[in-house]
């Protein structure tokens, strides 16, 4: 399959993770185009958290490396580290800081200088419906509230890639049309978003690009049409990637329903 030949933002180059018996990540070999919406997309388990991980330097490969705008992640930390920005699963924030000083803090903490990180902090409040509780403590804040502020963090210095793990997991679809209104703002101006996924239907309306993720390894990748082919959907054509079978029927589950009570 020909993919074209866009500058790639990221290289991945023989990926391993390997946890006790379990190997997470086995053996994945990846180039993610620049200036790109891409998903990663994969079944629960399928090794996109540990992928994502390991590409932006926050969990240590067992082997293989990781290359963003020509630099090695772990090879030289500071310099990637300052390119991208992150949202990882599960993200952990100064919980007793409020929502501007939280963006306070993380811009200062990237070197930016104060007059410019409190102009930009006022933006991104702003933009993503936060100004109104921008000095109540994180730690009120709601599932899409708390997204909004961690994307707001990792939007703050400018980064060339922004990395997104689920972002829309648990948020409620007014904080999910502002988040994506600024992602699709973001791409516009020639920046890069790598996010992960499982719900087809939001990948295929947001992303020009995919890699679908089974088992700890790739199985498929590039633009989106060339993923669906000749699929009704991106949804059935990940079906098939990843080998999904239909539940048995028959005796199965005889007893679940009104007749059986």
């Amino acid at each position: 399959m020909e993919h074209g030949r866009a500058p790639a933002a990221v290289r991945i180059e023989g990926l391993w993770k390997q946890f006790g018996q379990q190997a997470a990540v086995a053996g994945v070999d990846l180039e993610l185009p620049a200036g790109q919406f891409i998903g990663l997309v994969g079944p629960n388990g399928a090794g996109k958290t540990t992928t994502l991980s390991m590409v932006t330097g926050l969990l240590r490969p067992d082997s293989g490396r990781v290359e963003i705008g020509g630099h090695d992640v772990w090879s030289d930390p500071v310099a990637v580290k300052s390119r991208i920005g992150v949202l990882p699963e599960g993200l952990r924030l100064f919980e007793r800081l409020s929502g501007r000083e939280l963006l306070s803090y993380t811009g200062r903490l990237r070197g930016l200088p104060g007059d410019e990180v409190d102009r930009r902090a006022t933006q991104l409040l702003d933009v993503l419906d936060l100004a109104g509780a921008q000095h109540k403590l994180v730690v009120d804040y709601s599932t899409g509230m708390r997204k909004k502020i961690g994307l707001a963090a990792a939007l703050l210095h400018n980064p060339e890639i922004l990395f997104l793990d689920e972002p829309f997991e648990g948020v409620d679809p007014v904080s999910a049309q502002t988040i994506r209104g600024v992602l699709e703002r973001y791409t516009a101006s020639g920046a890069t978003v790598v996010f992960s996924s499982h719900v087809m239907e939001l990948v295929e309306s947001l992303c020009s690009w995919v890699a679908v993720m089974a088992a700890g390894r790739i199985r498929a990748y590039g633009p989106v049409a060339d993923v669906r082919g000749t699929a009704a959907s991106l949804q059935a054509a990940f079906l098939e990637l990843v080998g999904a079978q239909r539940t048995a029927s028959g005796d199965s589950l005889d007893w679940l329903g009104g007749d059986a009570r």
